[in-house]
């Protein structure tokens, strides 16, 4: 068991740095590695260079390689990341899009069609929202930040879906209800990755 932490986030004092810091800790003596994309400066511009790799099925960017050798260590991903216009921030976006290419994420071809190849990894989200729980249920934002990645993203890559873990009101004055939802996300997150270790061993 192996899990990769990827965090999106400018600012290393954020809630989302915080809660990459406790996951990790709590998440101890397993084996855990942190992605910090800001801090390692990951280009998320999707380049010519990507979409010839794309198209090409092969010679990708350097930095590429780089993330795909990372995930392939892995048998468990966790993207923690702030919820910007219902969606993730452009910087994990751009990861993804670069990253989660034809050829290694999956095979794409008109005359074979889709052949998915994350079937060894689980995938776990932990988005940390602003507005509360209630807003999400009665827009249905949650339900389309799920489609749009559990399905369009971890589904179609054929990677299994493990735990989500909303943390909602993220900018509340109290403290002590901050810490309340990070504690109960951690929880389940760390809880699901501990269980799979379990039955792997």
């Amino acid at each position: 068991m192996h899990t990769l932490l990827v965090a999106a986030h400018p600012d290393p004092r954020s809630l989302t740095h915080h809660v990459l810091s406790r996951l990790e800790a709590a998440l101890h003596p397993l084996s855990v590695e942190a992605a910090d994309l800001a801090k390692e400066r990951f280009d998320p511009a999707f380049t010519l260079a990507d979409r010839r790799a794309y198209h090409e099925v092969g010679n990708y960017p350097a930095d590429v390689v780089k993330e795909h050798h990372r995930l392939e260590r892995a048998t468990d991903l966790v993207l923690i990341f702030p919820v910007y216009w219902w969606s993730m921030p452009a910087l994990l976006k751009g990861w993804i899009d670069r990253v989660f290419v034809n050829g290694w994420a999956f095979d794409y071809s008109p005359a074979s069609g889709l052949q998915p190849k994350l079937q060894a990894l689980t995938t776990h989200l932990l988005p940390i929202a602003g507005d509360d729980s209630s807003a999400y249920e009665r827009h249905g934002y949650e339900e389309a930040l799920r489609t749009q990645i559990e399905h369009g993203i971890v589904d179609y890559c054929g990677s299994r879906r493990g735990a989500t873990a909303f943390i909602h009101e993220s900018e509340q004055a109290s403290a002590e209800a901050t810490a309340r939802s990070v504690d109960r996300a951690v929880r389940i997150i760390s809880d699901a990755i501990r269980a799979r270790s379990l039955t792997r061993s």
